[in-house]
């Protein structure tokens, strides 16, 4: 299995270049490895425009944030401060995180997913108001649409970008030599797609092969249509709540 200890089942990181610290640390509590198959690398957008898009973004009424890193990325651009009577929103426990990581409140829902956010009674009554959406191009592809269908008027500000970069000869060296039970943690449906984009055919049947384990029913949708025969939902996207899914479908297998 290459460099380092071997371990006795692993899971199949998708999450984006040096995204992965998180998981291996959830991932070697239940002694588990990680192979980080990483489509794409996290890009500032710092040109005029996306500055422009942030500063009428962080002026609405309500301001929603779809990740930690575009809370990361966004007070990179100018710093986040909240106003008398505006709301922050973070579609999950991690953004919010990283929001009171900064001093700031927000709200975010028990389901970390889209169906989930429009749930939250701040969403509710949209009629007009000004609502800054803080995300990436093609970032939650749902949310806009829905928002704009309540009535907000939103103010999308695209503070960073997903740049593809090549696959890793070490990881897919890795997944040729797999010897040990793995499952692939899906957490974003475009993720998925480039990866299956760019794997030769007998490794992205390879991957197929193993069981998926997704953050939410939408992607639980996205990996059945992607091939994938075996796939559980865990409660959510934090590593903890895939690694708790992964741990207990093979805990009968490892005693």
């Amino acid at each position: 299995m290459g460099q380092g200890k071997a371990r006795a089942w692993y899971v199949i990181s998708l999450r984006p270049q040096d995204g992965h610290a998180a998981l291996r640390q959830a991932a070697a509590r239940v002694g588990a490895g990680v192979i980080a198959l990483s489509p794409w690398s996290l890009a500032a957008c710092t040109d005029a425009p996306a500055r422009q898009a942030w500063d009428a973004a962080r002026a609405c009424e309500v301001v929603v944030f779809t990740s930690p890193a575009a809370v990361r990325f966004a007070h990179a651009l100018a710093p986040i401060a909240a106003r008398p009577g505006q709301v922050l929103v973070g579609t999950g426990s991690g953004t919010r995180a990283a929001l009171a990581r900064l001093g700031l409140e927000a709200v975010s829902p028990a389901h970390m997913d889209s169906e989930g956010l429009l749930a939250l009674p701040e969403l509710a009554a949209l009629d007009q108001r000004p609502v800054g959406l803080v995300t990436a191009p093609e970032g939650r592809g749902t949310l806009a649409p829905a928002l704009r269908r309540r009535g907000a008027h939103l103010h999308l500000a695209e503070v960073y970008r997903r740049q593809p970069i090549p696959l890793s000869t070490r990881a897919l060296a890795r997944l040729d030599a797999l010897d040990a039970p793995a499952c692939v943690l899906v957490t974003s449906s475009g993720a998925l797609s480039e990866v299956f984009q760019r794997l030769p055919g007998h490794a992205a049947a390879a991957l197929r092969a193993q069981p998926a384990i997704v953050a939410s029913a939408r992607l639980a949708t996205v990996a059945l249509q992607a091939g994938f025969e075996h796939v559980l939902q865990a409660e959510g996207p934090r590593p903890a709540q895939l690694m708790a899914t992964a741990q207990a479908m093979y805990s009968h297998r490892l005693g």
